[in-house]
Order: C-alpha cells, then sequence, then structure tokens
C-alpha cells in the first residue's frame, strides 16, 4: 500500500502520533501486543485490541483479527490496530515508513531494515544506527525536536510537572497480583483514598491516590501487574476534566517531530 506507515506500539503518546499521521493522508497500521498496558487508556489507539474498536476524539480505531482484514481494512481508509508484537508482519507489507513508538526506553527490535524510513520515540535509540531519526520525548526546550545523529535525552524515571506535582502523581503497583479497581477514570479522587486493590497469594493490598485530584489514567481491570509496575496517573488539576479524553500537548508535540521527519527524509529519497 503507497505510503503505509506501520507504528509500533498505540500508547496515550503514540496515539498523539498515530492521529497526526492518519489526519496528514497517511494510511496507518498499529502493531500491539496481546494486552496492551496502558495507563491513560480513554487516549490510547491499542485499547481497541481489548474492546475491538477505540475513538480518540473525532477518530476510531478497528481491531482486524489477522493480517488480510487489517490489509482491507487499511483498503477502505480505516485506521487500524493488530496483535503483532515483533512485527512479523512488516515484510509483507513493505510500508513507507516504521515508528517505533512503544517507548519501553530501550530497542525491541526495530531497525533500519524494516523500511526506507524509520523513526524512533525517546530513548533507547541511536540515530543514525538503530533508526533514521529519533524524536526527543522529554520535557522541556527539546521536547518533539528530530534527532538525526545520536540519542534522546535518558530517561531520568521522573514525571513532568503538573499542577506542582511531578513523581506524586504517577502511582506504582505495591505489590505482585491482580489489579482490582476500585475507581475509574475520570473519577476525583483525595490524597488517601483507595483507587484498586491487588490481589496477591497473600491477600488484597490496597492502593491508594497519591494526592487530590483527578484519576487521569488507571490500568485496565484485571490486569496482572508486578511490585513497582506504572499503574495510574492522577492530575492535580480538579478542572482539566476534558483532558480525560483528548490527546496531551506532549503526545501533540512529538507527533510533528515524527512527521517532520517522514516527510524530510520522504523527500530526500525522492519517494
Amino acid at each position: 500500500m503507497k505510503d503505509l506507515i506501520v507504528v509500533r506500539g498505540g500508547g496515550d503518546l503514540a496515539t498523539g502520533t498515530i492521529y497526526k499521521l492518519k489526519k496528514s493522508g497517511f494510511p496507518v497500521l498499529i502493531l500491539e501486543v496481546e494486552k496492551p498496558s496502558a495507563i491513560r487508556r480513554n487516549v490510547a489507539f491499542c485499547e481497541a485490541v481489548c474492546q475491538g474498536t477505540q475513538t480518540v476524539e473525532d477518530m476510531t480505531c478497528y481491531l482486524a483479527e489477522s493480517l488480510e482484514q487489517a490489509v482491507r481494512y487499511l483498503h477502505e481508509g480505516k485506521l487500524t490496530v493488530l496483535a503483532d508484537p515483533m512485527g512479523e508482519s512488516i515484510p509483507k507489507l513493505k510500508p513507507l515508513a516504521v515508528v517505533d513508538g512503544i517507548l519501553a526506553k530501550k530497542n525491541l527490535g526495530t531497525n533500519r531494515d524494516m523500511a526506507p524510513i524509520t523513526v524512533a520515540l525517546g530513548p533507547g535509540f541511536t540515530a543514525g544506527e538503530d533508526v533514521d531519526a529519533v524524536i526527543e520525548t522529554k520535557r522541556g526546550h527539546n521536547l518533539g525536536r528530530v534527532l538525526w545523529k545520536g540519542c534522546a535525552a535518558p530517561n531520568t524515571g521522573i514525571p513532568g510537572i503538573i499542577g506542582g506535582y511531578g513523581k506524586e502523581r504517577v502511582i506504582h503497583c505495591p505489590a505482585k497480583g491482580i489489579l482490582r479497581n476500585v475507581k475509574r477514570i475520570t473519577d476525583t479522587v483525595s490524597k488517601g483514598e483507595i483507587i484498586a486493590v491487588v490481589e496477591t497469594d497473600n491477600g488484597a493490598v490496597p492502593v491508594e491516590a497519591t494526592l487530590d485530584g483527578i484519576l487521569r489514567g488507571l490500568i485496565r481491570d484485571c490486569y496482572p501487574v508486578n511490585a513497582g509496575f506504572k499503574m495510574a496517573d492522577i492530575d492535580p488539576r480538579a478542572d482539566e476534566y476534558d483532558n480525560c479524553f483528548t490527546i496531551s500537548d506532549k503526545a501533540r508535540c512529538i507527533a510533528g517531530g515524527v512527521l517532520e521527519a517522514i516527510l524530510q527524509r520522504k523527500g530526500e529519497l525522492g519517494l
């Protein structure tokens, strides 16, 4: 398919890129794992793997059960997701570009042989070696910048500041087990309030809100988690309810960098 772009990963940051590319006229296929672990599920196209479809803002993504069905959906103009974590379908599809939006902070197999144009989001890749271009994902002056040489800033493990809070707004699992959600995304929570419990071999371990605010992200109910696993995100700005349903400024900024990189490289190659 002409100008097909394959995006590995469909979490909230990758969704910003997917949305931008699709709106810019590119056919887009998302490759995901069979059980996505997105936190901001309302704005993550990977949720279509679990639900069959997922609508983010004014765009709907459809789950394909096979590569053949994915190709049919793409020819129908549909944004499509396929469970293919290893990217086995890429050689068969021969896309114009492959974008690694997994954001694993390391390279899980993306390489320059996958397509004429390869782009990766964030740390774990070297531009000019692993991929053609790397997009900076760290908040600050260089967010969204296209890097043609070198690497993105290393992962600090410290979330960006929102409403005066950084690491406090992200919640990690206290134990290994099965997550049982008590609250839902969009719920207003208070510090110390139980938002979920983790069912372990030794009983239920409560997960408490770390601050007052809106529960902006929460891993899907019944998801198997490990201790330290990122599982929830609280926005301390109680009046920002609509943010639970819209692509973030960070995701949109990164998306602009991806589009720039693809168009620049496409022009250089005369494609």
